[in-house]
């Protein structure tokens, strides 16, 4: 992690305005299809036979009065004479004068339909139709710009991010530049990487123009806007590696100098050489433009950070751990509370490391607040999105049903409850036992039981007001609450909660002293939105990276050195679980799974292995390399959002080996066990 000493200065907004309205945006573009959708339904309710009146009506050009006794005249009159040897030569038909007739008539009956239509239509088209209609129009207008502006959405969304994060020293690395030495090696080879993919977007762009396949010129601005973006990206190093702070020590060596290093650049380095070895030098290029196909997932991603860093300017968290106040609970138990409190919203952003970047740091200081050690609140903030990603609604399992047949949805989110109840309890098991260190001293249900329904109560205007919001889209757009919806709803349900605050506590400060102090609604935003910018850039710029590190996996052929299948299923889930903990270390989840998808899941298939417990496995192997050293993304996103001056506090804390590094150790007991379970008990029932 990265960032550290950094202050933002009053020209803030230049990133941050331009990122916050990009935001608004992409949630604006969704809820208008629902609004859409619902101005259909209602012009078909209010005038029937609204989707006719959509476009103005075009008066038929046929005669609805035309004779037909003359038609059918000059009809048989047109047909060959009975003694004609070039119609009998030809095969002409002779003609039957009742089935022109017939013919005809018919033709003029749809005609004077027509003719009906139209008039009333015309009729029905009266000034109110018209003005609602423009409105319609306008906004199913804004839905097709909407969709068409995803993809240069998103990419100038990174490239404004990622260049904020090289400015603010904020992308994510195994550790922060403390020397000068560290600092010119991390910025030197972040401006090579840069480099890099500014030359490969290059090359890609003149190869494209170059196929025989036309480019078109909605093609064309996306590589223009890459190949400008890593240019600025380019630049902004660059001025990095010139502009070296003051405060930077002096001394360092180069192991720990290259520790400093962002992960994003040390995977662009790997998958640069690589493609360059083998005279692919675009690799890199084509591997980012696939995150255009998957543009709303990732610009998801950077809406969920986005609502994060609200949640962090509200009171929201710090109220909801006052409920468990009263009972006085111990650091432990408070830990297992906040992290399966937080299954439930992980759910719903899809990964546990978005979930940590964007809440992480509201979930650390309420236990540190609570009286939690640095090293458990650490382990319990790293850990807080590990176990929520096998509910429903997880975007991930629907990732995972889209792209295999084999399994459904339904089957995964039923059998991802007794998976989540199996991790919960281990995790609860190694929390109390292995890592306990303090009294088991609850206070009387007497004593606590009212104090926590008075603490409930400053609570249920926040539920009252997510609930308003929820039944809002319900009712007035037809949207319910769920893995689709989710991304443009928890925006709007922040937005909400800060209002309410900005009004209830504007008027009686008195009754938040010593609690979060609330800046105003204008701070607010901008202070979420702040955060938020670079650590969309840090996170997908990572994301977009490890994209890359697929592509040289798949283009290297390493899987066809593993036999295609085993003959033991026992032996197969061993060698699975050892690579998808290694893939769940270098590569983010979404990518991960459409990687395993091509390569390692057809061979747990073939080997026996059902495909429902084969993702399972694979979800519950994730989460563990996510806290694996020697990358462990969880944790460096962990650091990331709590600050490296609490990282360095925790590491100097005495006491035992396991308590000096709790909080890498206690994940890796609960998350391998877990693993264990998952992968090796089911095989003894089916295999």
């Amino acid at each position: 992690m990265q960032g550290a000493g950094f202050r933002r200065t009053g020209m803030e907004w230049f990133s941050s305005l331009p990122a916050c309205l990009l935001l608004l945006a992409v949630v604006l573009f969704s809820t208008s299809s629902d609004i859409h959708n619902r101005m259909l339904q209602a012009g078909e309710a209010i005038w029937s036979g609204y989707y006719k009146l959509r476009m103005d009506p075009v008066a038929p050009t046929c005669d609805p009065a035309r004779n037909i006794d003359a038609a059918v005249a000059a009809e048989m009159a047109k047909a060959p004479a009975d003694d004609d040897p070039m119609a009998a030569l030809l095969g002409a038909e002779k003609k039957d004068p009742a089935e022109v007739r017939t013919a005809i008539e018919r033709s003029v009956a749809n005609c004077q339909q027509a003719h009906q239509t139209y008039e009333l239509l015309k009729d029905q088209l009266t000034p109110a139709v018209r003005a609602y209609r423009a409105v319609e129009l306008f906004v199913a207008d804004a839905i097709a710009f909407g969709l068409s502006s995803q993809r240069y959405i998103l990419v100038i969304l990174v490239m404004l991010c990622a260049v904020t994060a090289t400015l603010t020293r904020h992308h994510i690395a195994m550790r922060a530049m403390e020397t000068r030495l560290d600092y010119t090696v991390s910025y030197t080879i972040q401006t090579i990487a840069n480099a890099m993919l500014l030359g490969s977007s290059a090359i890609f762009r003149q190869s494209s123009l170059g196929a025989e396949t036309s480019v078109s010129s909605a093609e064309l601005l996306l590589h223009d806007l890459w190949i400008v973006g890593f240019a600025c990206l380019t630049l902004a190093s660059l001025y990095r590696l010139i502009r070296v702070p003051e405060f930077l020590k002096e001394g360092g060596t180069l192991n720990k100098a290259f520790l400093a290093v962002p992960l994003y650049s040390g995977m662009c380095l790997i998958s640069g050489t690589y493609f360059a070895l083998i005279g692919h030098a675009s690799g890199i290029g084509i591997y980012l433009g696939k995150m255009m196909e998957l543009a709303d997932m990732f610009l998801n991603v950077g809406l969920y950070v986005w609502v994060g860093m609200m949640l962090k300017q509200t009171r929201l968290a710090t109220l909801v751990f006052n409920v468990f106040r009263p009972w006085r609970l111990p650091p432990e138990m408070l830990a297992v509370v906040a992290v399966l409190v937080a299954a439930v919203p992980t759910a719903y952003t899809g990964a546990s490391g978005i979930f940590v970047i964007a809440a992480g740091a509201v979930i650390y200081s309420e236990l540190r607040a609570a009286g939690a050690r640095r090293q458990l609140a650490l382990a319990a903030t790293a850990m807080s999105g590990s176990l929520g990603v096998v509910l429903r609604p997880c975007l991930l399992v629907v990732v995972i049903a889209y792209l295999n047949r084999e399994v459904t949805t339904d089957e995964l989110f039923g059998w991802g409850i007794w998976v989540f109840v199996l991790t919960s309890s281990l995790f609860i098991l190694v929390a109390m036992t292995v890592n306990r260190r303090s009294q088991f001293d609850l206070a009387p249900a007497a004593e606590a039981f009212p104090a926590m329904l008075q603490a409930v109560r400053p609570l249920i205007p926040y539920v009252l007001v997510i609930a308003g919001v929820v039944l809002f889209y319900r009712i007035a757009l037809d949207v319910k609450m769920d893995e689709f919806s989710a991304p443009r709803l928890l925006p709007v349900i922040l937005l909400a909660i800060l209002v309410y605050e900005h009004v209830s506590l504007k008027k009686d400060r008195s009754r938040v002293s010593g609690e979060l102090h609330h800046q105003g609604l204008e701070r607010s935003v901008r202070g979420a939105t702040n955060d938020t910018t670079a650590e969309i850039g840090a996170l997908l710029l990572l994301l977009g990276l490890s994209v890359s590190i697929g592509g040289v996996i798949e283009r290297s052929h390493i899987m066809q050195s593993v036999p295609q299948a085993f003959d033991s299923p026992w032996s197969a889930m061993l060698l699975m679980v050892a690579i998808l903990v290694v893939l769940g270390m270098i590569m983010d989840a979404f990518g991960a799974v459409i990687l395993v998808t091509a390569t390692v899941a057809n061979i747990a298939y073939s080997s026996g292995i059902d495909p429902i417990h084969f993702w399972m496995v694979t979800l519950v192997a994730f989460e563990l390399g996510y806290l694996s050293p020697p990358v462990a993304l969880n944790h460096l996103l962990a650091r990331q959002v709590v600050g490296e001056a609490e990282i360095l506090a925790a590491q100097q804390e005495t006491g035992t080996f396991y308590q000096r590094h709790e909080r890498i150790i206690m994940p890796l007991i609960a998350m391998g066990l877990s693993l264990l379970v998952v992968a090796f008990v089911p095989l003894i029932f089916y295999a």
